[in-house]
């Protein structure tokens, strides 16, 4: 199932992303920014430019508004999460999207990680399997003012081979290992960013495609919600 599509332009400027809202919400993306992420070191211009417009008030569900800036995971129902802003910030800036690029997201969840790469100047498509948190993701963009993401309802494992190849793959799920699909689908000298560990515990891994060899980096322990599909894990069933 697709959600929107027309022709993508490169960068989307959000259309008043402070419209019907005081100040506050402006103010509390900068101390976000300053205290969660400026200070565990993120310097990437982009990355701190796109964490200061997008609001992210308008991607969590209504009861959670108030919490939205907070150092901390939020749920947006159906068993999934929004990330803690930090780790969204350190996952972009591994990525390092640089305008004009073709970047592949997995999971697109509430749709504010699409949001983050879209206002880094990048093309998205992005891939859900949940049908009602993608069509979530779509309305959270619309009130947002961002209407250039392709969402894509299916299994992210598999990828999107119609629009291969990518210049950067962001996986937002815990992967047991990088899904050889995704690794296909990507550009010589690109990169795939993704939580890769058990159900339970994930290392932030960055892997580059490099003469046709695949390089790792490895990074911090993180915490995702598991990625499913023929790729990842099987779906837990009561």
């Amino acid at each position: 199932m697709f959600y929107k599509t027309r022709s993508m332009p490169q960068l989307m400027l959000l259309k008043n992303p402070d419209s019907e809202m005081n100040n506050t919400r402006a103010l509390e993306r900068e101390q976000m920014v300053n205290t969660q992420i400026k200070a565990r070191g993120i310097a990437n211009p982009r990355v701190l430019n796109a964490m200061k417009t997008v609001p992210r008030h308008l991607f969590v569900p209504h009861a959670y508004e108030k919490e939205a800036y907070g150092d901390y995971p939020l749920p947006i129902g159906n068993g999934q999460t929004i990330s803690q802003p930090y780790i969204v910030a350190v996952m972009t800036d591994l990525l390092n999207p640089s305008p004009g690029e073709k970047i592949l997201e997995i999971g697109a969840g509430s749709g504010y990680q699409a949001a983050i790469l879209v206002q880094c100047g990048v093309e998205v498509i992005t891939i859900e399997r949940i049908s009602p948190v993608a069509s979530q993701a779509k309305e959270n963009l619309n009130r947002a003012g961002i209407d250039n993401i392709c969402i894509i309802t299916g299994d992210g494992t598999l990828g999107f081979p119609d629009k291969s190849p990518y210049d950067g793959i962001l996986i937002t799920a815990a992967a047991p290992e990088i899904p050889i699909p995704l690794k296909d689908q990507l550009v010589e000298g690109g990169r795939i960013v993704a939580p890769v560990g058990d159900r339970y515990i994930q290392v932030l891994t960055r892997i580059r495609r490099i003469n046709n060899e695949f390089f790792t980096e490895r990074f911090g322990a993180v915490r995702f919600v598991p990625l499913i599909g023929e790729y990842g894990w099987r779906e837990e069933r009561e």
